[in-house]
Parts: structure tokens; C-alpha cells; sequence
């Protein structure tokens, strides 16, 4: 679980982020999940744009995201949410959310 500063630690460094994952009508399929799972992986933390024409909203989106890939929430605002994972691997962790 994030703490509060932690958090928008974290949110602050997703503004820069571009979105690496769109799910669009199809929804959370296996390999949009598996995508995702290689994203976080690869880069800890992650935006990703929900569309419109998706059947979920955003937050909830969010949430089966992270119950999925055992990652935390971070952000969600508007379509976009954010998500954080710390790598499983320890040649691939980059973000330290304690500094």
C-alpha cells in the first residue's frame, strides 16, 4: 500500500508520461493484461488511456488492473489512470517510492 507521499510522488512523475496502453471495445482482454504486465515490468509505473467506446470505466478499469497484476493505484483522472508495479526483477527496477 502507497502512502500518501509516495503517491504523488509518483503522480509527479507520470506527468511526463506518454500513454503506453490504449483499451479500447474489446476491454481488459488477456492481452491487453499481458501487456500491461510487460509494461510495468519493463518500467514500473504506467498511464493508460481508457476510450470512450471501452465498457468499463476508467477507475474501474484501474481497479481489475491492479487486483490482476498485483500492482497500486495511483492516479485516475478523466480517462487516464495511472498505475505502479514495482519490477519483479531487481535489473529492472528503476523507481524507488520510498525517496
Amino acid at each position: 500500500m502507497l502512502t500518501s507521499k509516495q503517491r504523488a510522488r509518483l503522480r509527479a512523475m507520470a506527468n511526463t508520461l506518454s500513454d503506453t496502453v490504449l483499451i479500447g471495445k474489446e476491454g481488459l482482454t488477456d492481452a491487453v493484461i499481458a501487456q500491461v504486465e510487460e509494461v510495468l515490468e519493463k518500467h514500473e509505473l504506467m498511464k493508460i488511456k481508457i476510450l470512450e467506446t471501452a465498457m468499463l470505466a476508467p477507475r474501474e478499469a484501474q481497479q481489475v488492473l491492479c487486483e490482476e497484476l498485483d500492482a497500486e493505484p495511483v492516479q485516475c483522472i478523466g480517462t487516464k489512470v495511472v498505475i505502479f508495479r514495482v519490477a519483479r526483477q531487481p535489473e529492472n527496477r528503476h523507481i524507488d517510492p520510498d525517496a
